[in-house]
């Protein structure tokens, strides 16, 4: 399971005997693995400093939970196809999360346990927040770069109608810098185009003969090339659409074709360069748009490759790792590093609360073997230590047992200190 149990007991004979009949009992029933959690000696401060802390800890703990899940979700995002992979890149100090909790050491040139708490607090809270700073300008810039690649594949999709067709004609489709001519483009569907090649000429005066050729189709139609005089063009537009063929506003612009497949190609270098893990390059004169099949088939032009071909047909230019990855690995590491000693000092400001002074408290880090233990393993506990809370402890054990104005429940108190955590984090 990826989930532990972070709880303290007095160091007294009396609790540690305690601790040592839980230990004994866990391991006899199969209920967790336990481990002693080392927390340093810090220094106290006033009783009014620990309230406060408190209340600040339990906010910061949500914080930094929250904060790792998005960015634990950030690099699902960004590693796509390897998502299989995403766990592996999910460490903390360079070990899987698991090992770092069960191994915990306080880190003492980062957050100096000799200064006062507050201190301690305040550097964790910056550096959460920096983080955060960070994420959201990176995802930001990330999520738009997506969109706006989202937005010019949605282009390449679709039938004749909608779809982008400067991946499907060619300069050699038009009769191009002529003062009276012009050649349009007719969506034809399939059933008609015996009917448009017979009447295609007749439509409006001064069509040039034979000046017709189909250039692309998909599954309900194809795309048409007629060449006429521009004086005609209005009159040939209605005469079409009363014969259920349509025109298809184009004009071939062989500069502004250019800039948008440069605009693709410029778009998803800087997907591979900035942000992916892998990414292959595009072979010259092949499709621009990612991994789909577009149905539309480019007919009369062997050189001209076809609408929507895959990856195979693209140049794998290696594998590497993106500014965005590598930093979502690092700071996810600095972040969840940041959030085990949060709960580190939460258990040390809650001990000292409960436990009063001086200093003296042993904690211990529980793994449940499965799920269907935990509410054993709670039983365990409670039992174990209901004398340091007689009261409250029995009302735990006992559920028939009410306390006027008191209301309990063995979901949210403990007559020990108890802290959760989960490693569930793609959950």
């Amino acid at each position: 399971m990826s989930e532990f149990w972070l709880i303290s007991a007095p160091g007294d004979k009396e609790n540690l005997q305690a601790l040592e009949r839980m230990n004994t009992v866990t391991s006899k029933s199969n209920l967790s693995y336990n481990t002693k959690f080392a927390i340093p000696d810090f220094k106290v401060g006033t009783l009014d400093t620990l309230v406060g802390l408190s209340d600040e800890l339990g906010k910061l703990d949500t914080f930094a939970e929250s904060l790792i899940k998005r960015m634990a979700q950030s690099v699902v995002e960004v590693m796509e196809d390897s998502k299989g992979k995403v766990q592996e890149n999910l460490l903390a100090n360079g070990v899987d999360l698991t090992s770092f909790v069960t191994h915990f050491e306080w880190d003492m040139a980062k957050y100096p346990a000799k200064q006062p708490l507050v201190n301690v607090v305040d550097t964790l809270a910056k550096q959460l927040a920096q983080i955060e700073s960070d994420l959201k300008s990176r995802t930001a810039a990330y999520s738009a770069l997506k969109t706006t690649l989202e937005n010019l594949e949605k282009r390449s999709t679709g039938n004749l109608f909608t779809r982008t067709l400067s991946d499907i004609v060619s300069k050699e489709d038009f009769v191009l810098d002529s003062e009276y001519l012009v050649t349009l483009l007719v969506i034809v569907p399939k059933p008609s185009y015996a009917q448009w090649r017979k009447t295609y000429e007749s439509l409006s005066d001064m069509v040039v003969p034979r000046s017709t050729k189909l250039i692309a189709e998909d599954n309900e139609g194809g795309l048409f090339t007629v060449t006429l005089f521009r004086k005609v063009i209005d009159d040939f537009k209605i005469k079409a659409k009363e014969n259920k063929f349509t025109v298809r506003e184009f004009f071939y612009d062989e500069k502004e074709i250019k800039r948008e497949r440069e605009e693709m190609t410029r778009l998803l270098s800087d997907k591979k360069q900035q942000y992916q893990t892998s990414c292959v390059a595009l072979k010259k004169g092949s499709s621009t748009y990612r991994d789909h099949k577009v149905k539309v088939t480019p007919l009369g032009n062997p050189d001209r490759p076809a609408a929507g071909q895959t990856d195979r047909e693209r140049e794998s230019e290696g594998e590497g790792e993106g500014p965005l990855l590598r930093w979502l690995k690092v700071n996810f590491s600095e972040a969840f590093v940041a959030w085990i000693h949060i709960k580190a000092l939460r258990v040390f400001v809650e001990s000292v609360l409960r436990y009063g002074l001086p200093v003296n408290f042993q904690a211990v880090l529980l793994q449940p073997h499965k799920k269907s233990a935990t509410k054993r393993l709670r039983e365990v506990l409670n039992s174990v230590f209901r004398h340091l809370d007689e009261v409250a402890a029995a009302s735990i054990l006992d559920a028939s047992v009410e306390i006027p104005g008191l209301q309990l429940s063995n979901q949210d108190y403990f007559p020990y200190v108890y802290f959760h955590i989960d490693l569930g984090l793609l959950d």
